[in-house]
């Protein structure tokens, strides 16, 4: 995910972080509203009611933003943190995400299991590759993602994978494109900047 300020004539929508300082592209953001009783409440899908207030979805943005409750600042109001709040973060966009993709595999977009999203990728038909944060070194190894930026994610457990094809677990997986893939891309590279696992890094550091 990348930090650092943007040229001001970028086209992506840039919002600033209350945490960082600076404006990032609102993709690689979390948007906060303040309920009606001040409770500092994620707006994941960006359409709740309110002055939005953004934060970089990093660990280290978010537990700042927390420490130091710079949501009242920038709210210009008392605003009150709930307990868990990363936590509840972590498990919204998983929801947000599972749900992308089982809407995409509904239209034929999205595919899972080894062969089928080999295919693919050889084919060169898929366009956005997901893997399973708890799968092993070797199985995640043995598939290369798609060219371009951004096209490979493995934020996702086994388990949290699976429900998004109707499984109790899933590896692999592939989106053909759209405009779910699209929006699969933007909430997975928020949950990253969320949910680093030792595993992402290393599989990383080998593509």
């Amino acid at each position: 995910m990348t930090r650092g300020a943007r040229n001001k004539q970028s086209k992506d929508p840039q919002r600033k972080c209350i945490a960082l300082g600076g404006s990032y592209p609102k993709e690689e953001m979390i948007r906060f509203v303040l309920d009606p009783n001040g409770v500092v409440t994620p707006d994941i899908a960006g359409r709740l009611p309110g002055r939005g207030i953004w934060v970089s979805a990093s660990q280290a943005s978010l537990e700042l933003a927390i420490s130091k409750n710079l949501f009242s600042r920038a709210a210009r109001a008392q605003a009150t943190i709930p307990e868990g709040l990363i936590d509840l973060i972590d498990r919204l966009l998983v929801k947000r995400i599972v749900e992308l993709v089982s809407l995409a595999r509904r239209g034929g977009e999205a595919l899972s299991g080894f062969e089928v999203v080999k295919g693919s990728l050889i084919s060169e038909r898929a366009r956005l590759l997901l893997q399973a944060s708890d799968g092993s070194i070797r199985q995640l190894g043995k598939l290369r993602s798609p060219e371009g930026k951004n096209t490979y994610f493995n934020c996702l457990t086994q388990a949290e994978l699976g429900l998004a094809f109707g499984r109790d677990y899933a590896i692999h997986a592939a989106l053909t494109g759209g405009g779910l893939t699209k929006k699969v891309r933007t909430e997975a590279l928020r949950l990253t900047g969320i949910r680093k696992s030792e595993i992402a890094d290393t599989v990383s550091t080998e593509r």
